[in-house]
């Protein structure tokens, strides 16, 4: 899927919440997109782009519309499962905010979908993009030098009601999935997989924190695999925030990263890593097997789902 030489290529957007303005303004800056379509419930939402691009109510009118080559999904989590469906039905590569879905066994239904149609379906783990990330991701160790990388530690430390706008669902466990474990888990979770080197993971250890109304407020969570050990720190409650990774070397070496550096605006970094993830998007087509993009939104998924299980257990 590459922009041809008379025109760039058309983006949908479901969902025009607080993430959506990372969207546009990426593919207002990278000249081989432009936003073509977009779509929301809430007239307030569509009103800035009345008269300028395609405004629908409904997203399978906004299929049905006209060719896209690719739809952002940043609908409420809940919605996430049916509005994938129906896009790679459709045949639109999809590119969706995490989570995947709300549970595995609707992730493995994308995932099969995906390849029957043989439509991509890539989860945007935008910190994946930030440029603190990957100059950490550069100092790694090779994987035959005799220094290994041991433990990766993640700490996504923010008070969420500071980061949400209008966008209330998040504290609604029954539409984000949960709380920090199930909205801010699968990027911590995707980092730890990306410096660990893609390996599997396990869940083997969790210990999570509510409030008063249920939601998951504070979790840490201890992972391990054939790449080395994980710990990611999350927090719903934090005054401030604070969004970091250290990676630690057999040798004793500790490198770090932090992904708000010399970007002290508030989400400020995420205006690059959108630009990174609407890149990817474009080489989506372009895979040798484009149904294997799910594997990580697949990942990340089912590891939310298992920290939840090791908490219930407990």
């Amino acid at each position: 899927m590459t922009p041809s030489a008379d025109r760039p290529l058309r983006l949908g957007i479901a969902g025009l919440g607080v993430i959506s303005r990372f969207y546009v303004a990426a593919a207002e800056a990278m000249p081989e997109w432009e936003v073509a379509a977009v779509c929301d419930l809430r007239e307030e939402a569509l009103a800035p782009f009345r008269g300028r691009v395609a405004c629908h109510t409904d997203h399978q009118e906004l299929l049905a519309a006209g060719p896209l080559d690719a739809l952002v999904v940043a609908v409420p989590n809940h919605a996430h499962a049916e509005v994938c469906a129906d896009a790679l039905r459709a045949g639109v590569p999809v590119c969706v905010e995490k989570p995947l879905a709300l549970d595995p066994a609707d992730g493995h239904r994308l995932a099969a979908l995906s390849k029957e149609h043989g439509v991509p379906l890539l989860t945007a783990f935008h910190r994946r993009y930030n440029d603190r990330v990957l100059a950490l991701l550069d100092r790694l160790p090779a994987p035959d030098a005799p220094v290994r990388v041991e433990s990766v530690r993640v700490r996504y430390l923010e008070r969420i009601e500071e980061h949400i706008g209008t966008d209330t669902w998040y504290l609604d466990p029954a539409r984000c999935g949960g709380g920090c474990v199930a909205d801010n888990g699968p990027n911590a979770f995707d980092l730890v997989r990306l410096l660990l080197g893609e390996t599997p993971l396990e869940v083997v250890g969790a210990k999570v924190t509510r409030d008063g109304a249920g939601i998951d407020r504070q979790a840490v969570v201890e992972l391990a695999g054939p790449g080395g050990r994980g710990i990611v720190e999350l927090d719903w409650s934090y005054p401030g925030e604070v969004k970091d990774v250290v990676v630690r070397l057999s040798d004793g070496t500790e490198l770090a990263a932090d992904m708000l550096g010399g970007r002290p605006g508030f989400k400020e970094s995420l205006w690059h890593e959108y630009e990174g993830v609407l890149r990817d998007v474009a080489g989506l087509r372009g895979l040798p097997d484009p149904s294997r993009a799910v594997e990580g939104g697949l990942a990340a998924l089912g590891l939310v789902a298992d920290v939840y299980a090791v908490e219930a257990a407990r």
